[in-house]
């Protein structure tokens, strides 16, 4: 709980501010997307570094900032597992984010198909690789 609400630090100059109850929806939250999506993490970090790097977006808003953070989580894990584990954590955020950024212009759900049509993107492209490696054989 202290890691997170020391981020506020950081992202308060950008008017967001997490409070210990909000801190507590974000981790039952954490742990129900985890649970969802049978999933384990030891430590916090992908929601820190969710909070790091969302925090200075211009479509961050103050009144949505927990349910868009509890969101992103949502998506974040369901691309782990559909591109099953095979993008890094940093990598995949920052897709994340340059999609929110860009096309999706702040939109969740924009963002939700975004992110979708990559793990399609990808899972076609390893099976591709996959049957070119089986062919030379």
């Amino acid at each position: 709980m202290t890691e997170l609400l020391s981020l506020n630090e950081k992202t308060k100059e950008q008017g967001l501010v997490l409070t210990p109850n909000d801190v507590k929806t974000l981790v039952v939250s954490r742990n129900k997307v985890l649970r969802d999506h049978a999933r384990v993490e030891l430590d916090i970090g992908v929601l820190k570094e969710l909070i790091e790097v969302f925090s200075t977006s211009p479509y961050m808003e103050r009144d949505h900032y927990v349910d868009t953070l509890n969101e992103l989580q949502e998506i974040f894990y369901y691309l782990r597992n559909e591109t099953e584990d095979k993008i890094g954590d940093m990598k995949l955020i920052q897709q994340m984010n340059d999609y929110y950024n860009g096309p999706c212009a702040g939109s969740l759900e924009l963002l939700r198909s975004k992110m979708e049509e990559l793990a399609e993107n990808f899972r076609r492209d390893m099976i591709r690789r996959d049957s070119l490696f089986e062919s030379e054989e």
